[in-house]
């Protein structure tokens, strides 16, 4: 597969920002490359692609399954395993929420849960005490939103995205009506 300056540099950048959120450059180049094409490809494909050695797209083919960002597909007459993105990219961002919270904000949330647990009758830092069950229950509250996010039918989740940007609109008027207010008193 030959890929256009546009596309190559798209490719490229995905990487770039991989190694920003968690994964490997490679990882990311390769699943912008899948994002991109139109039909499943191989590891072969995406080797030669991206210029990257066979067993160096093999681990990252499978970091990227333990993600559940892409899927595994066989095509009549091939024995060769194929490997595409979900279509929808509401769906995409669906399995990063849920796969994010589960690796990063369930652990963090269990360990504060225990250790405020533990601590709980007489702390030893009083001030650490109460700054962790801040962060506990910030930390509970956006589970609690992505649980509602994730249980959404799509149409009611395009719904909640729309009413987010009015109503972050509407709390930045709020705000620059309340300093103004201040400022005038």
């Amino acid at each position: 597969m030959n890929l256009s300056p546009d596309l190559q540099s798209f490719v490229l950048h995905f990487g770039e920002m991989g190694s920003r959120w968690g994964i490997n450059r490679t990882v990311g180049q390769m699943y912008a490359l899948l994002f991109l094409s139109e039909d499943p490809l191989n590891a072969d494909q995406i080797s030669e692609t991206l210029n990257l050695s066979r067993s160096n797209v093999s681990m990252g083919l499978k970091e990227l399954q333990a993600w559940q960002l892409v899927k595994l597909q066989h095509l009549p007459g091939d024995r060769k395993e194929y490997f595409s993105t979900p279509e929808d990219t509401l769906d995409i961002a669906m399995t990063l929420i849920q796969e994010r919270r589960k690796r990063e904000l369930d652990p963090t949330l269990s360990l504060l849960r225990d250790t405020l647990l533990d601590s709980q009758e007489t702390p030893a830092n009083p001030y650490a005490y109460n700054r962790m069950q801040e962060m506990c229950e910030l930390m509970e509250q956006v589970a609690k939103w992505s649980d509602k996010l994730l249980q959404m039918d799509r149409d009611s989740l395009q719904k909640v995205l729309k009413l987010a940007n009015v109503t972050q609109k509407l709390v930045g008027l709020k705000a620059n009506w309340s300093s103004k207010a201040n400022a005038n008193s």
